[in-house]
């Protein structure tokens, strides 16, 4: 957004209440969700004590909740109106995406029960297993046997480890570790 549109709550309000007034996406800048994660930051970086804190808190909660609107109402219009995409912004294409690759997967475990292909239903099992997982260790852990007939470990906290799904779910499970994601650059 250029310095003049300078997003703040009230033009924030005024595009949830834009997106709500119409049945169809509505064309929004495309740099919204980074304007609003820069004021968010900014603010959240701020110090303030007495009545400016609570002004603070209270215009970081409504940047929050007009934005979780926003992003719940436009996606809930593509999806139920499976209308134009082209309107999305790219972070809602991004959630969106995923949710196809979830339609697509229960087609193929479908699939596979249906026309009898149980090997095919084993080796995404068995790949799902194995699928590595990065974590964020919380505490100590000793040396793991993963799903992948692997060695892992030992762990202390703080250590970053790539394992195999199944185990990663137990550990952040037992809360001995976290799931974290790595963004490919």
């Amino acid at each position: 957004m250029s310095e003049q549109n300078q997003i703040n709550v009230n033009s924030l309000h005024s595009i949830v209440l834009q997106e709500y007034e119409n049945t169809s996406i509505q064309k929004i800048d495309s740099t919204l969700y980074n304007s609003v994660s820069k004021l968010i930051g900014n603010l959240k970086s701020q110090e303030y004590d007495g009545h400016e804190a609570k002004i603070k808190t209270a215009l970081v909660d409504m940047l929050t909740e007009l934005t979780s609107s926003l992003l719940k109402t436009r996606l809930e219009k593509a999806i139920l109106n499976n209308t134009d995409h082209s309107a999305l912004l790219d972070e809602e294409k991004y959630i969106l995406n995923s949710q196809e690759e979830m339609i697509e997967r229960k087609e193929v475990i479908l699939s596979g029960i249906l026309n009898g292909k149980a090997k095919l239903l084993e080796s995404i099992v068995q790949n799902n297993k194995t699928k590595l997982i990065a974590v964020r260790f919380l505490e100590e852990v000793e040396e793991i046997s993963g799903a992948d007939a692997k060695k892992y470990g030992p762990y202390k906290p703080e250590d970053i480890a790539t394992l195999p799904y199944e185990n990663a779910q137990n550990l952040i499970s037992k809360n001995s570790a976290v799931k974290i994601h790595w963004e490919n650059q």
